[in-house]
């Protein structure tokens, strides 16, 4: 049994298994890079459904999880087609043929299997938010300089202690920061994020709009 999945029918499945395991791992033992934001402009109020949420990305689970979710499931939809085809046909499918198919709906069902894994693991739905909730909150550069024009990866810890990785550009024009130095993300344009530096003289003024005291 284990001989045809060194078959070219069954490569495509093969593989996908091999990745699915190593996504696993890196889920499991906490190397992803934090939390992964994964963003698409879907209009909410349309009431169609759109490709990401028919592939079950709009189910609120985190990035790795939802790709091992659906490498699994076109793994096994991919296994069980060439399975079929051997069984009525006498051969399995050529694999693009059968990756075309387990690919179609494997994602189909993958919409199913991520809502069934948001509802058993809600804890993960209550901590995905938008890079855009990062704003206000405290970045530190890990390498390079970030100027005006050249912006420099920095880590955000969100209200829920996971890390995101963004890149940032200094508000002030003038401004240089560098790696370890840290700052408020104050304002964000596209992708990138910009920063006022924990040494402005200004920060102060900053913080008080940023987090106003209430009595």
């Amino acid at each position: 049994m284990l001989g045809i999945f060194l078959t070219p029918d069954y490569a495509p499945f093969a593989i996908s298994f091999v990745i699915m395991l190593g996504v696993g791992v890196i889920e499991a033992i906490g190397l992803g890079f934090g939390q992964f934001d994964v963003h698409a402009d879907l209009d909410a109020d349309s009431g169609g459904v759109g490709a990401l949420d028919w592939l079950g990305i709009g189910a609120g689970l985190p990035i790795l999880i939802w790709l091992t979710s659906l490498l699994g499931c076109f793994t096994l939809t991919g296994i069980a087609m060439q399975q079929i085809a051997a069984a009525v046909i006498g051969q399995p499918l050529h694999w693009a043929v059968a990756s075309a198919g387990a690919l179609l709906l494997g994602g189909f069902l993958n919409g199913f299997a991520a809502g069934i894994l948001a509802g058993i693991l809600p804890s993960y739905e209550s901590t995905v938010i938008s890079v855009d909730h990062l704003i206000k909150r405290r970045g530190t550069i890990l390498e390079g300089v970030a100027r005006r024009g050249h912006p420099a990866r920095a880590k955000v810890i969100d209200q829920h202690k996971q890390a995101h990785y963004v890149m940032v550009e200094p508000h002030n024009d003038s401004d240089a920061i560098r790696q370890g130095e840290t700052g408020l993300l104050v304002r964000k344009e596209n992708s990138t994020f910009f920063l006022v530096p924990d040494t402005d003289p200004t920060l102060g003024c900053v913080d008080k709009l940023a987090h106003p005291q209430t009595d």
